[in-house]
């Protein structure tokens, strides 16, 4: 299955002042050009199949980015819509201030003369569109920014607005995702739904209700899926639903079943 891959750039001088670096273009530490080399060279060492670079045009991940591709080889590539979000007034304040806390909440907040979350997530999944139906079928490694690797964590798994806003990944730690294009998944039609018995035992303390999910394709293939009771009621999947199975090893209601 197609891959595509994510990392962040390395330590910046305002990663370690506790700054918001945002759309302000912020060298990468001593320790930062190291990280960088060190990704670089698991990528090469885990044999990797990434076929480009696209990295966003500030220079801590176009740094990175060139770190990478020196140590592996392969060839890298300019995308400006990698690049981090600007947060206007609070660009250069501190990450966990509260204020800013509160602001980022409202997806629509151009938080003075910046961008709003909205608008960088439009850019961001016009981009992941681009690569998952690329015709070439090349593998990409994506170099940028924890604001991106928010957004592209979203267009793969569902996520609540709290683990949305808590979600974040270390310095130049690197991120794997399945590509697949929904016309390529395999579609289930969901058979039968039940409910785990515990006889007279009862159900243990601290036990996340879970059901079997029976599911068919379209050749008749049969397989048997386990769900949380909660998650088949947020998406409303039931007997009859015809769904998809996501990289999060979970149910999705697909687009053909509705």
């Amino acid at each position: 299955m197609k891959k595509l891959y994510f990392t962040r750039h390395g330590q910046t001088f305002w990663n370690v002042e506790n700054k918001i670096c945002g759309a302000t273009d912020i060298a990468l530490t001593p320790l930062g050009h190291e990280q960088a080399v060190a990704a670089g060279k698991m990528i090469r060492e885990g044999g990797y199949a990434i076929d480009e670079i696209l990295y966003s045009p500030l220079m801590r991940a176009a740094e990175t980015a060139r770190h990478i591709s020196e140590e592996t080889g392969i060839p890298m590539r300019e995308e400006p819509r990698l690049k981090e979000q600007n947060f206007g007034i609070y660009e250069g304040t501190a990450r966990n201030g509260e204020e800013f806390r509160r602001a980022k909440a409202c997806f629509i907040n151009h938080f003075g003369s910046g961008e709003s979350m909205l608008q960088m997530a439009q850019r961001i999944y016009n981009l992941l569109d681009e690569i998952k139906h690329d015709p070439s079928g090349r593998t990409y490694l994506l170099v940028a920014h924890n604001g991106i690797a928010r957004i592209v964590q979203s267009y793969f798994r569902e996520m609540t607005n709290e683990e949305f806003a808590a979600f974040g990944i270390d310095n130049c730690s690197l991120l794997e995702f399945d590509l697949c294009a929904e016309e390529e998944q395999t579609i289930y039609t969901i058979t039968r739904i039940e409910e785990a018995d515990f006889g007279c035992e009862g159900r243990p303390e601290g036990y996340v209700p879970m059901v079997k999910v029976y599911l068919k394709d379209e050749q008749g293939m049969e397989r048997v899926l386990e769900m949380e009771d909660a998650m088949m009621y947020q998406r409303k999947l039931d007997e009859g639903a015809r769904v998809v199975i996501g990289i999060d090893k979970t149910l999705h209601a697909t687009e053909k079943g509705r």
